[in-house]
Parts: structure tokens; C-alpha cells; sequence
């Protein structure tokens, strides 16, 4: 919780300030990933889709599990199309709550993501897509 409030500081203060042109997003301008967490185990991809693609085109979604048991862990990362999008993300949806539970919503400057079973059952990385 102490991340959402500091974001929300920061934000608040950029506000007052009268902050015209460079502002903290501009640091994660490269960058068309947002990490979510706080994440009710139950949701599902589709239902994290269903909440962000209100701020842009969601293009990938990784919602790690459990290996055991196949549940989310709570967090995840998600990609959009335009990169602007993440900015409205993470200013409208950090700190919103989702089934009793408070989301926490930042930028992620290098994401890597996880490699994928190739048609030959070998791990490959994924394609470039951002």
C-alpha cells in the first residue's frame, strides 16, 4: 500500500507544482508494460483485459502461476499497444480496489518476457514486441 500512496504522491505533487512537459512517466517512455499486483487469485487473464483495455489495446498479458496448484500468484505484467496508454493505467488504476483487494499499477522500464515450448518442445525466446 505504501507504493500506491507514494505514486499518488508523486502524481499530486507534479499537480500543485504546475509540472508542464517532463513528467516521472517520461522516464518509462520506451517501455509499453505496466505491472500490476494485488491481483484477486480468481482473475483470469481475460478478466485483467476486461479492467486495463479501458485505457488502450491490451497486446500481451503474463499472469504468473503456481506451478502446483495452477493459480495466479497475484501479480502480473501486462504490454499495451500505445505506450501512452500506460501512463493512463497507472494513474487512473493504482490504488483502485478489485474485489476487495487494492491494485497496485507502475511502469516497467526493461520487461523481459518468458521464454516459450517451440514446435520442437525446446524453450525459445518469444518474439520481439516492443
Amino acid at each position: 500500500m505504501n507504493v500506491v500512496k507514494e505514486i499518488n504522491k508523486i502524481n499530486q505533487l507534479e499537480l500543485d507544482l504546475g509540472v508542464s512537459g517532463a513528467s516521472w512517466h517520461d522516464e518509462y517512455k520506451d517501455s509499453a508494460y505496466i505491472f500490476v499486483g494485488g491481483l484477486h487469485f480468481d482473475l483470469t487473464e481475460g478478466d485483467v483485459v476486461t479492467i486495463f483495455s479501458q485505457y488502450g489495446e491490451v497486446m500481451d498479458v503474463n499472469l504468473p502461476r503456481d506451478k502446483e496448484t495452477g493459480k495466479t500468484k497475484g501479480f502480473g505484467f501486462l504490454m499495451y499497444e500505445d505506450q501512452r496508454s500506460t501512463v493512463l493505467a497507472v494513474d487512473n488504476l493504482n490504488g483502485a480496489k478489485v474485489l476487495d483487494r487494492t491494485l497496485r499499477v507502475d511502469h516497467v522500464k526493461n520487461y523481459k518476457q518468458p521464454k516459450v515450448e517451440g514446435d520442437d518442445g525446446a524453450w525459445v525466446e518469444p518474439e520481439e514486441q516492443s
